[in-house]
């Protein structure tokens, strides 16, 4: 294991039984608060965004938007964020995707992409790959490509990157932290 590996596994706490009973959720909120994780964290984000050629972040609502953000401006790239349908004003490109229970529907502001951008998804959690997976195709809807998928942290026990590697085609798909 890593040093930054080290570092931001000491500052996500599990907390059982949440949402519901059988559910170990993870929270980030203790990394957020420890400026030096969330820093580390930051730059290896950025890092990640040079290596793909990024020319702009889009971050998934709403976790996505906290780690994206900053993530954007240490690269120098424009931040998208992608939103829960009628959060944005104006015209929008919706993408609707299945949930366990039910259906979702994601936006994003269509002149905020151009056939130009290479995009870094980025999110702090990857679990089933279904919101990414639905952002993958409302990206390439706008014109855009797909440059890669950033996420702090992989669920791998629920494979959400076999779901994601057709939709990626050939990007990759980069978690800091795999548990």
């Amino acid at each position: 294991m890593t040093g930054i590996e080290e570092l931001l596994l000491s500052r996500i706490r599990d907390v059982a039984d949440y949402p519901e009973p059988g559910v170990m959720f993870k929270d980030i909120t203790p990394l957020l608060a420890d400026p030096a994780a969330f820093t580390a964290l930051t730059d290896a984000l950025a890092a990640i965004a040079a290596s793909t050629g990024a020319t702009k972040v889009v971050g998934l609502e709403a976790r996505g938007f906290i780690l994206g953000a900053p993530v954007a401006v240490r690269a120098g790239l424009g931040f998208i964020p992608v939103r829960k349908a009628g959060k944005l004003p104006g015209a929008t490109l919706s993408q609707a995707y299945d949930l366990e229970y039910g259906s979702a529907e994601i936006e994003v502001h269509a002149e905020d992409l151009s056939v130009d951008d290479r995009i870094l998804i980025v999110d702090d959690v990857l679990a089933t790959g279904g919101t990414a997976e639905a952002s993958i195709e409302l990206i390439r809807r706008a014109g855009a490509e797909v440059a890669g998928l950033a996420v702090l942290m992989e669920l791998g026990f629920l494979s959400g990157r076999a779901r994601l590697e057709p939709a990626l085609r050939g990007a990759p798909l980069e978690a800091l932290l795999v548990v």
